[in-house]
């Protein structure tokens, strides 16, 4: 796995969404915790994620490429208009999807929900030039210790990785989960 820092990464960004285009899985930075991510519409690669995390039964949440493409893609209500004048932000919005086609499958595992993140950080902006949702999730095998420090990946999902974006430890906490799909407001802290 190739670990690159903020800089290395914004110059060869170009050369590196082929690759993510392609199907690379990689750890990206947020505004609270490190995330395993890929190309959300690319199957195999969600499948792959899957595998690395030994997370065969619960949805994935997409870092989305901008308040247009959510409100594309996922069915709009005055809460849901509310919430997302929060974004950027450390949420994930679980929304009900009006586009199942815009994801791969197995990002949300045919579910008629998603969830949904803009997090104020600089990898928001690279997510909107690459102008495709980015799956992600803790970078940690399933029921692990999330990844705060490059020193603390697991290394069972090392070698599986085709990069990392690295900019030093984080000390927050994942993001709040922000039910709208029921009609009503349920926030859950993690």
């Amino acid at each position: 796995m190739r670990v690159l820092t903020k800089e290395e990464f914004l110059i060869e960004r170009l050369f590196l969404f082929k690759s993510i285009l392609n199907g690379a899985v990689f750890i990206h930075p947020t505004d609270t915790i490190y995330g395993i991510g890929c190309n959300a519409e690319k199957e195999e690669a969600v499948k792959k994620i899957r595998k690395i995390k030994q997370r065969q039964d619960n949805p994935f949440s997409v870092i989305a490429p901008g308040k247009d493409w959510i409100r594309e893609n996922c069915e709009f209500d005055e809460k849901v208009k509310e919430w997302l004048e929060k974004l950027p932000g450390p949420y994930t919005l679980i929304l009900k999807l009006k586009n199942k086609e815009c994801i791969a499958k197995s990002v949300n595992l045919g579910m008629d929900t998603l969830g949904v993140r803009i997090p104020e950080h600089w990898f928001s902006a690279v997510v909107e030039e690459f102008g495709k949702p980015v799956v992600t999730t803790s970078a940690n095998v399933t029921g692990g210790n999330f990844m705060t420090s490059i020193d603390d990946i697991d290394p069972a999902i090392k070698p599986k990785l085709d990069f990392a974006v690295y900019e030093g430890e984080k000390k927050a906490r994942p993001s709040e989960l922000v039910d709208l799909s029921k009609g009503k407001i349920e926030r859950k802290k993690r």
